[in-house]
C-alpha cells in the first residue's frame, strides 16, 4: 500500500535533512541535504508520530534501504539515538490514537524551524 505523501510529509523531510547538516546520521557520510531520505522509525501510516522529528532520520539510500529491512538494527539504532527514556516515550506517542493532530500547527512548526536552521547557517 503506497502511502500519499503530502506537503506537510514534505516540509518534515526537508526540515528532518536539514537538521543533518548534509550528512547521513547512519553512516556519517556526507551528501547534502537534498541527497537524503528522510528515514521514519515508526513508518507514516502511524500517524500520531508521522511528523514527530524523534520519530526520523536523514539517511542516504543505501542506509535508508538497510535501516526498513534489518529491524532489529533499526531499533538499536534508534534507541542509542534517543536514549531509553525518549525512545519508551516515542513509542508510547506511536500508540496514542491520531484524531487531534493539527497539521496547520505542523506546518508553522516546520516552517519555522527550517527558517532557524537556515538563519545559523548563514551566521557561521
Amino acid at each position: 500500500m503506497k502511502v500519499h505523501i503530502d506537503p506537510l510529509d514534505k516540509l518534515v523531510s526537508e526540515y528532518i535533512r536539514k537538521r543533518s547538516g548534509g550528512y547521513c546520521e547512519r553512516c556519517g557520510k556526507y551528501y547534502g541535504w537534498k541527497g537524503l531520505q528522510a528515514c521514519h522509525f515508526h513508518g507514516r501510516s502511524r500517524k500520531s508520530v508521522r511528523y514527530d522529528e524523534e520519530n526520523l532520520v536523514a539517511c542516504d539510500f543505501g542506509c535508508h534501504i538497510y535501516l526498513d529491512s534489518h529491524p532489529l538494527e533499526k531499533v538499536e539504532f534508534f534507541l542509542q539515538r534517543l536514549g531509553q527514556d525518549k525512545f519508551d516515550m516515542l513509542n508510547s506517542r506511536m500508540r496514542t490514537p491520531a484524531r487531534y493532530l493539527d497539521e496547520s500547527a505542523f506546518t508553522i512548526y516546520y516552517r519555522e524551524k527550517i527558517k532557524q536552521l537556515e538563519a545559523n547557517k548563514s551566521l557561521q
